[in-house]
């Protein structure tokens, strides 16, 4: 009898919370960035630029009629190697036969093929955890979410197309890549 008394004295104490001070200095946990990204600064990137290439990005370059390589190396002034995981081409194989002139360019030679490990197929998660882990890829996309997404990233440039060019986003001055 005495033992159910303390278990219901143990949860009205649970259920009693103490109010939050709002004067106290509140504790909250940031990332903890390599000592490489100081100041922005990313020191492995350099050419040769290895690009992280999206789904929508080859389709709108296909749109604008921009041939992918030659259009990355007049945008970076370098050698540039474009690079596609397993999760973008199975994303590009899924569209059909709509897209089979996309599919046709993402199994160009000159592209890099990069493997995958993790389950499913959602290429924007791939292409952040892959930029998260290793900082030399700049990443190509027209997409805004996947933007926003790897902007929260410090250390990584987007790559996207506007008036029927490439440009960068977020390069350092030191790499030559131009300013508009």
């Amino acid at each position: 009898m005495s033992f159910e008394i303390s278990k219901e004295q143990d949860r009205a104490k649970a259920k009693k919370k103490k109010k939050d001070d709002p004067s106290a200095i509140k504790e909250r946990e940031v990332p903890q960035y390599p000592s490489c990204l100081f100041f922005q600064y990313n020191t492995q990137l350099g050419p040769p630029y290895y690009i992280l290439v999206d789904t929508n990005f080859i389709n709108f370059s296909i749109k604008a009629k921009l041939d992918l390589v030659q259009s990355m190396m007049d945008c970076l002034y370098a050698k540039c190697i474009p690079c596609i995981t397993d999760c973008v081409m199975a994303e590009i194989e899924k569209l059909g036969q709509k897209y089979r002139v996309a599919l046709r360019i993402a199994k160009d030679p000159r592209f890099e093929r990069l493997p995958c490990t993790h389950k499913g197929t959602y290429a924007d998660d791939c292409l952040v955890q892959r930029v998260t882990q290793h900082k030399c890829y700049i990443v190509a996309t027209v997409d805004r979410d996947l933007k926003r997404r790897i902007r929260k990233i410090p250390g990584v440039p987007i790559m996207y197309i506007s008036n029927h060019r490439y440009n960068i986003e977020r390069m350092p001055d030191d790499y030559g890549a131009p300013r508009f």
